[in-house]
């Protein structure tokens, strides 16, 4: 039986062992945890892919894996092309009577390996319409090969390759809306989530692994390295994205969108540029102005997210 109980799940056999090599306050691990205990009930079996960076790096240091799963180890850019394969042979040896598990295929990619290098391999996938669900820890740069801007990196913030100085503040473009592209495929469940909110997290990863045909969830992942906040703040981090509305968590179901929290009382982006020493420079005098227009983006996407719910909710009555 599904279950988002924490005192049932304490119970559970986790499958993702201790003793990696993730840094102290990376949420990449708590996600996959929260992800791996959600989807291994009901007697299903989980096989995984899992795309070059931070988490293949830090839990499947050679000859040792921190998996408890079957998974497949492939190149930056094509997680969601590996699964693919594994998923069809499934679906081969169901039709020829070879195999009789029940089996949720997950593919694993960074930001950089999903909104940016794997993205063609994802959409083939989402296109050609697999029974697997893609989870993106998103951790807003390329941190595995240090601290490299990426399509998911926020406008503003501090990377070696986008530094900020006298010449430029930081990364000049906004953060890619991946969650929307992927949505614009017209897959059957797309979902935003955050490791602080681990029963909504879990409850996505139900509805995505019940779901037939292919899922996508993009996870928030914090980290204390590349974003330059305490490891111990992880959480509390994740909670400002949401809490100021830079990240926003919501599912679309069958192409109807709700949103799954709505702060009574919105923080000003400010507080969450201030919690990370990549955003520090915007604070100097000459810096301020982006601060503004970063809010203003940021409610921007909100109105629209509001208004996408509110346009389903009307349709749907």
């Amino acid at each position: 039986m599904a279950t988002t109980s924490l005192k049932q799940l304490s119970d559970m056999p986790e499958l993702l062992s201790g003793g990696h090599a993730a840094c102290p306050g990376c949420a990449g691990p708590i996600v996959i945890r929260q992800i791996l205990l959600a989807a291994q009930q009901d007697d299903v079996y989980v096989v995984s892919s899992i795309a070059t960076g931070c988490m293949e790096v830090s839990t499947t240091v050679y000859p040792n894996s921190a998996w408890r799963v079957p998974l497949v180890h492939n190149a930056f850019e094509n997680s969601a092309a590996t699964i693919s394969g594994a998923e069809a042979a499934y679906r081969s040896l169901k039709r020829q009577g070879k195999i009789d598990k029940k089996v949720a295929f997950f593919a694993w990619g960074g930001d950089g390996g999903t909104y940016d290098i794997g993205l063609q391999s994802l959409s083939g996938a989402l296109e050609r319409g697999h029974n697997f669900t893609y989870v993106c820890y998103d951790n807003e740069a390329y941190m595995n090969t240090g601290i490299q801007r990426s399509g998911a990196t926020p406008k503003g913030a501090f990377t070696t390759t986008a530094p900020a100085g006298k010449v430029s503040p930081g990364k000049g473009q906004t953060k890619k809306d991946l969650t929307a592209i992927v949505a614009a495929h017209g897959i059957p469940y797309v979902a935003q989530a955050s490791p602080h909110r681990p029963r909504d997290l879990m409850k996505k990863v139900q509805k995505a692994v019940a779901t037939e045909g292919p899922a996508f969830l993009n996870v928030l992942s914090p980290c204390p390295r590349g974003w330059r906040h305490p490891p111990e703040q992880t959480i509390e981090i994740a909670k400002l994205a949401c809490e100021t509305c830079v990240w926003q968590l919501f599912e679309i179901e069958d192409g109807k969108t709700t949103v799954n929290y709505k702060p009574k009382e919105r923080k000003p982006v400010r507080d969450w540029l201030e919690s990370q020493g990549r955003f520090r420079h915007l604070f100097a005098p000459r810096n301020e102005h982006l601060i503004e227009e970063i809010q203003a983006d940021v409610d921007r996407k909100w109105e629209r997210l509001l208004a996408l719910e509110a346009m389903d909710k009307a349709q749907a009555d």
